[in-house]
């Protein structure tokens, strides 16, 4: 993956995750981040061109692919190259999202939680409070799923996994990473938005003991 790539990542994700753990997990610089920072903030000469196919990727949730945009822009009376209007597409990252069609066992969806979290997102200790979700970046591959546990004590990563595909298995290898990093006692809290993955009997059979 292109460091470029990467910075975008960070650059999405900066107020929810620490940059320097961020950096430190796609192993590049923060200096090097911070100048690709600096050189998104000043003008550039598509910068016209950005906003219009911003306000169109807006307007359309981000469905369109660079031929549909070119499109949108001619009846708006502007016309480009659509290599150009690719190229611009790229750099500011505006390509399409391609939205999958999900399908979910919901069989398998047993197990519902109370939220004992409750909004609270301070610990006095480390080992007390555990939030986790899967999180995704859009490579030319395809996409790449995260699969990351926070512990809200000093926000640090306990554990993280990665996979090009986005199921249970993910989230269960992260947790069996984490429980043997961390000692795991009965009174650690362990968050999650109760997708289909977290909410399975695999789940509830490696998460025994922890509310």
């Amino acid at each position: 993956m292109r460091a470029e790539v990467k910075f975008r990542v960070i650059y999405r994700h900066k107020d929810k995750y620490s940059i320097s753990e961020m950096c430190r997990f796609f192993d590049v610089s923060r200096s090097g981040y911070y100048g690709f920072v600096k050189r998104m903030d000043k003008p550039a000469k598509d910068l016209e061109l950005f906003k219009l196919i911003r306000e169109c990727q807006l307007e359309t949730k981000q469905t369109y692919g660079y031929r549909r945009v070119a499109i949108w822009l001619e009846r708006k009376g502007v016309h480009n190259n659509p290599k150009t209007i690719l190229r611009v597409m790229r750099k500011y990252s505006l390509l399409s999202i391609v939205r999958r069609r999900r399908y979910c066992n919901y069989s398998q969806a047993l197990h519902r939680y109370d939220n004992l979290l409750n909004r609270d997102f301070n610990a006095d200790r480390p080992n007390q409070k555990w939030v986790t979700d899967i999180s995704y970046i859009k490579t030319s591959q395809g996409f790449l799923y995260i699969s990351v546990i926070r512990d809200l004590y000093d926000r640090s990563i306990v554990a993280y996994k990665t996979s090009t595909v986005q199921n249970i298995n993910l989230v269960l290898n992260t947790i069996k990473a984490a429980k043997r990093k961390e000692k795991v006692t009965a009174e650690l809290q362990l968050h999650s938005d109760q997708g289909f993955q977290y909410t399975s009997q695999a789940y509830f059979n490696l998460t025994k003991g922890i509310p």
